[in-house]
């Protein structure tokens, strides 16, 4: 016969097992697998809104060494047009996402708010800008600027909206190293805008949005 006793610190220790099994399947995914972020900001506007939650692909450039961001096992670096999350470089406490608009070896230019990748005028549809003034060199990077190289093992970003954007005009590439992964789909979104606790917070949940595809 087994005692009550036993069969209850039988169920406890399952219990645990299980428990840690979880946490530790959870870390191993949060930090090589997906991760989940939060749009706080204006600066990828019209394509990622304040308060989209989107999904980060982790593994898509390589599995990294979550401390030093050393890659263990390389698969892919980020091309142009990607959409990734990284650590800022002048705080690597803060996690920013961006556009990449050039890679290693391109030369950026920006002439007029024209950004010219290799001599070449390039266009790309998610760019917006909310004014038609244009600031000079001296005033700023952000419509004047370059030409500058991009180094071996960096990458130059920049917001969607590209008036309204603190990017790699204003302080540099970002190394590989610090880059996070790839945003890929939105699971959420909300206009917070109005106030948590409002009855009408409901109606804020951008439906239409949940799903979406990033790019």
């Amino acid at each position: 016969m087994v005692s009550n006793k036993k069969s209850n610190k039988s169920v406890v220790r399952e219990y645990t097992e299980a428990i840690v099994i979880a946490v530790i399947l959870a870390l191993f995914i949060r930090s090589f697998v997906v991760q989940a972020f939060k749009i706080p900001s204006g600066s990828m506007l019209s394509t990622l809104q304040i308060g989209d939650h989107l999904l980060v692909n982790k593994f898509i450039y390589g599995i990294k060494f979550p401390m030093n961001g050393k890659v263990l096992i390389p698969l892919k670096s980020p091309k142009r047009d990607d959409i990734v999350v990284f650590r800022f470089p002048k705080d690597r406490a803060i996690d920013y996402i961006k556009r990449v608009v050039a890679v290693a070896g391109d030369t950026v230019e920006i002439i007029d708010k024209q950004l010219y990748i290799n001599g070449e005028a390039t266009t790309n549809p998610h760019a917006q800008f909310t004014t038609d003034n244009i600031m000079k060199a001296t005033a700023g990077p952000r419509d004047n600027m370059g030409p500058v190289k991009v180094p071996e093992g960096k990458i130059f970003v920049m917001g969607d909206n590209r008036d309204n954007s603190y990017d790699s005009r204003f302080w540099g590439f970002v190394p590989l190293k610090d880059v996070l992964g790839k945003a890929f789909i939105l699971y959420w979104s909300w206009d917070l805008e109005k106030p948590l606790m409002s009855v009408d917070r409901f109606t804020s949940v951008r439906w239409s949005r949940i799903g979406d595809i990033v790019h």
